[in-house]
C-alpha cells in the first residue's frame, strides 16, 4: 500500500530525531503544570480546586513544597518606584530573576513564594516568613486581573520559587528608599 507523500512527511517529522531539542510550552500548559504542583501543598486537592473555581483563592499549607515571605504593599511600591500593578510586575520580574509573587489587595500585602526551609531563618525587618504548617490563600494560577488576590509575577513553571536573597534585597532596598524620601 502506498501512503500519500503528506502522510510520509508527517511521520518523518514526528520521529524523535526531527523534534526540536526543547519544546515551547504554551501558557495554559504551564499554568496547568503550576496548578498541579501547587495542589501538592493542599490538604485536600479536590477542595482546593473547588476553592479556586468558586473564590479564586485556595488555602495551601506552608512548609512542604513552599512557604511565603509577606511584605507590605507599601514597601514593594517603594522598591518599584510606582503603585501601578503592571509596572510592579515588570519590576519584580527584573529584580527577582525568577520566582513568583502575588498581591492580596484586601490585606495590602505581597507574598513571595520561597523555599520551605526559609521560615526559621528569615530575619528581615518589616517582612515576615510564614511558619511551617501555616496556611496561605494562593490565587488561581489562571490570571484574573480583577480579583483582590492576583499574581504580580507568575510562576515560570512548577517549583519556580523566589531566591531568598533577592527578596531580602528588595525589602532592604525599599526600606532604604523610604528612609531617603523621609530625609
Amino acid at each position: 500500500m502506498m501512503m500519500s507523500k503528506t502522510t510520509q512527511e508527517n511521520r518523518a517529522t514526528s520521529t524523535p530525531e526531527a523534534q526540536p531539542a526543547h519544546r515551547i510550552v504554551a501558557g495554559h500548559e504551564r499554568r496547568a503544570a503550576v496548578k498541579t504542583w501547587l495542589l501538592t501543598a493542599a490538604d485536600n486537592r479536590e477542595m482546593a480546586r473547588q476553592e479556586w473555581q468558586r473564590q479564586g483563592v485556595a488555602l495551601l499549607r506552608c512548609g512542604g513544597i513552599l512557604t511565603a515571605v509577606r511584605v507590605p504593599l507599601l514597601l514593594v511600591e517603594a522598591a518599584a518606584g510606582t503603585n501601578d500593578r503592571r509596572e510592579i510586575g515588570v519590576y519584580l520580574d527584573a529584580a527577582l530573576l525568577g520566582g513568583a509573587a502575588f498581591l492580596d489587595e484586601t490585606s495590602s500585602h505581597v507574598y513571595f513564594l520561597v523555599p520551605p526551609t526559609l521560615w526559621n531563618r528569615w530575619r528581615v525587618p518589616e517582612s515576615e516568613c510564614l511558619v511551617k504548617d501555616s496556611y496561605l490563600g494562593v490565587p488561581d494560577p489562571d490570571p484574573d486581573p480583577d480579583e483582590a488576590a492576583r499574581w504580580l509575577l507568575d510562576m515560570g513553571g512548577p517549583g519556580d520559587l523566589c531566591s531568598s536573597s533577592a527578596v531580602r534585597q528588595l525589602v532592604e532596598f525599599a526600606r532604604f528608599r523610604i528612609a531617603q524620601s523621609g530625609s
